[in-house]
């Protein structure tokens, strides 16, 4: 028998009624309104309005926190690598000659702390670690050595470890405006040498060399000295060129490199100076000589490098000037002259070259000396220097006042230290005017 079924899958029986299911079996199925309706997708593509959120990303963090770490690494790599290299020594060149003296007793702190001062080394706290740890810091030897920036830390060590003989220096100043004759009896008085064995080998001359030996030093490779002439009449050539400044001596060198010391730091304290004399060939100062003997005169006189200048203009306008009253072109200082006045400090008369001559004793200054450095009786430049003086008192002899020169000033005095005006500078252009003013500075 063929059994149809309804659309709803109920069985229809013959009779057209359905054969309901059993109870056990039905569905129970939501009411249609207690259930929410489910919206159907839009598609948001077709919209023209629709715009699609941006995404919000994570900022990376983690990146960031591993680039510093590696550049602290890189750096930190640098920084060792550089270190590594200071121990090591340099791959390419060294640096230039340092000469340093080690004291006797010293420690690899001082001695770590003296390098880096001189610039040996960069790091004074990694090359006391390295002598530490190198084992070589309680043999570190005294006495002069002579090292080079970028030194390997044990070339360094090994140089300081050899035995050395210790030198002991002298250090000595020698004032602006000293004699000759001065200086070498301040180094007499330093223990250095014989005043008279300085001298002579200052000049030229044969001398006894401190192991008793006879010598002759050979200055010619100054040239300053070559051009030293040989004047009638001068006393001591190397009056002027013994540059006075502030010198270490080894108490064990030899008298000729104490006189170079000098020399050298003549030599290098004129060396930018001569072109200036060159560039005024109409001057009264024609050659580093004349420059020199002039300015020993502006350093007594003068006194102040402040007056310096006017002064030298006095003296130029007396040795230069086309007034009939100054047509002998005489220099006129009482620092060199017969004038025996005990307040001056008179070369031929009261300075330490007039007692080491013995011109004092004698009562008189011999004639020929007279005749060359008398500046009251001699037109121009005497034929020395008569003292040794700085560099300002140089500059001032090549480069006068120009507001001086012009207005021609030739008397100049200073204030009586007892007076008014203490040490005060008074120019005239007259004689008279000099006269009214050495009242006023209370002479």
């Amino acid at each position: 028998m063929r059994i149809q079924r309804n659309q709803n899958g109920q069985s229809a029986n013959p009779n057209g009624r359905s054969t309901a299911r059993p109870a056990a079996q039905d569905t129970v199925r939501e009411p249609a309104a207690s259930r929410p309706m489910e919206e159907p997708e839009q598609d948001y593509e077709d919209d023209e309005d629709y715009e699609e959120e941006p995404r919000r990303r994570r900022f990376p963090i983690g990146i960031v926190i591993l680039v510093l770490f590696l550049a602290l690494i890189a750096a930190a790599g640098w920084q060792v690598f550089q270190l590594y290299n200071e121990v090591g020594g340099r791959t390419g060149s060294l640096g230039e000659e340092v000469t340093i003296t080690i004291e006797d007793g010293a420690n690899a702190n001082q001695i770590a702390r003296q390098l880096a001062e001189a610039g040996i080394v960069e790091h004074e706290w990694l090359f006391r670690a390295y002598a530490q740890y190198s084992g070589k810091a309680s043999g570190l030897q005294p006495g002069e050595i002579t090292l080079r920036s970028g030194m390997s830390y044990n070339d360094i060590l090994q140089q300081l470890s050899q035995q050395r003989v210790f030198r002991k220096t002298v250090t000595v100043t020698f004032p602006e405006g000293y004699t000759a004759v001065a200086i070498a009896q301040l180094m007499e008085e330093n223990g250095l040498c014989s005043a008279s064995d300085f001298l002579a080998c200052a000049n030229g001359d044969a001398y006894i060399e401190k192991d008793g030996s006879e010598a002759t030093a050979d200055f010619s490779d100054y040239d300053f000295w070559n051009q030293i002439p040989d004047n009638e009449g001068r006393l001591l050539r190397c009056e002027g060129y013994l540059f006075p400044d502030t010198y270490e001596f080894f108490e064990d060198d030899t008298i000729e490199n104490y006189v170079r010391t000098f020399y050298n730091q003549f030599q290098k304290v004129i060396s930018d100076l001569t072109d200036q004399i060159d560039a005024n060939p109409d001057d009264c100062i024609n050659s580093i000589d004349d420059a020199v003997i002039l300015a020993s005169f502006i350093q007594e006189e003068a006194g102040l490098e402040s007056e310096d200048y006017k002064v030298s203009a006095c003296f130029h306008n007396r040795l230069e000037s086309d007034d009939p009253l100054w047509a002998d072109h005489r220099l006129e200082s009482n620092a060199s002259s017969y004038i025996t006045n005990d307040a001056d400090n008179n070369y031929l008369w009261n300075s330490p070259m007039a007692e080491y001559m013995g011109w004092v004793e004698a009562g008189a200054i011999p004639e020929e000396v007279l005749a060359a450095y008398d500046t009251y009786r001699i037109s121009g430049l005497p034929a020395g220097a008569i003292s040794n003086p700085g560099k300002a008192a140089i500059e001032a002899a090549i480069n006068p006042d120009q507001e001086y020169i012009d207005e021609g000033y030739y008397f100049f005095v200073t204030g009586n230290p007892n007076g008014d005006y203490p040490g005060e500078y008074f120019y005239a252009k007259t004689a008279n005017e000099h006269e009214a003013n050495k009242d006023k500075a209370g002479w």
